[in-house]
């Protein structure tokens, strides 16, 4: 039913979470090292997986058994059937997914190291295809959801468009601007409750170049963000709001690929801010989910489920 022009069920919203993003095909090779420039190494075989920030978060919270939509966009090709696959494997809605017919799936290839640390570059396809007005389109289901989570690999007027909606309709926003732009612009700043990014992500969108995660969250939220979470790899996470920062540690694990790592940690975060937990709370869970989507091979195969947690 719709109540006050919200969606719910049983006087709840109809989601937990709806990711609007991107879903690529990953193609994945594992080196003894990552080549230099001009040089070429012998890799493993190629490993074909359901990836993409967005399918990848959507993915990650279906698995941690939140009610999950994704809104994206497909190539009528073997990758987006892959993709489609992948997403009905973890349990995501899919009625938002839009296949593009003549496009091609967005596709990343990965080169994995012995360290489990990888290197990327991405082929946006149908995902350059997602517009605003898909978005719009889609006005009922961001009014279904607690929380709206979107990255930056979908045009940045899509991202603008899926931000004003959300906060139109109430809906919390979760922003992870990866990959980084120059710059964000203060309406984006402000609905995001909270804006996750990576050390790199923050030194630059803060404008600091010296200083910790705890200056540039600080720079970030003087900037207009309502809340940010630093993402610090193995050295765990830290939050900042209004009641503080807190410093979360890392859990010791045994990498084996870190590929989607940072998307198991954001699908995780939103999850449970969608489930009303405080964020520093929130955090602490998104940690462990990060450092045990690490310890398999893959991005969506290696997500955890609540009982596979460290």
């Amino acid at each position: 039913m719709t109540v006050n022009g919200e969606v719910t069920v049983s006087g709840k919203r109809a989601y937990d979470v709806l990711v609007v993003g991107s879903a690529n095909a990953d193609l994945t090779v594992r080196v003894a090292r990552r080549p230099g420039a001009g040089e070429t190494v012998l890799g493993s075989d190629l490993v074909e997986s359901a990836g993409g920030k967005g399918a990848n978060q959507a993915a990650a919270a279906a698995r941690l058994g939140a009610r999950t939509a994704l809104l994206a966009k497909v190539g009528d090709d073997a990758f987006g059937e892959l993709l489609l696959a992948g997403q009905r494997a973890a349990g995501t809605e899919l009625r938002h997914v839009l296949v593009e017919r003549g496009a091609r799936t967005g596709t990343a290839m990965i080169v994995v190291g012995p360290d489990g640390d990888n290197s990327i570059v991405v082929s946006p396809g149908a995902n350059a295809r997602l517009s605003p007005a898909d978005v719009t389109d889609a006005r009922e289901a961001v009014a279904a959801a607690s929380v709206v989570s979107l990255q930056w690999e979908i045009p940045p007027e899509t991202v603008r468009t899926a931000v004003a909606l959300a906060r139109e309709c109430g809906t919390r926003v979760v922003l992870n601007p990866s990959p980084a732009p120059e710059r964000l612009e203060g309406e984006l700043l402000a609905a995001a409750d909270p804006l996750v990014v990576n050390e790199h992500e923050a030194r630059q969108l803060s404008g600091r170049a010296d200083g910790g995660p705890a200056e540039w969250a600080g720079a970030l939220r003087a900037l207009g963000a309502r809340s940010v979470v630093v993402t610090l790899g193995g050295d765990g996470a830290l939050a900042a709001d209004d009641g503080g920062t807190v410093a979360v540690a890392g859990v010791p694990v045994t990498a084996v690929d870190t590929t989607g790592a940072g998307d198991a940690f954001t699908g995780a975060l939103a999850t449970r801010l969608a489930a009303g937990e405080a964020l520093a709370d929130a955090v602490r869970f998104a940690v462990r989910v990060g450092a045990a989507s690490v310890t398999k091979a893959g991005a969506q195969p290696s997500y955890p489920t609540p009982g596979e947690l460290p």
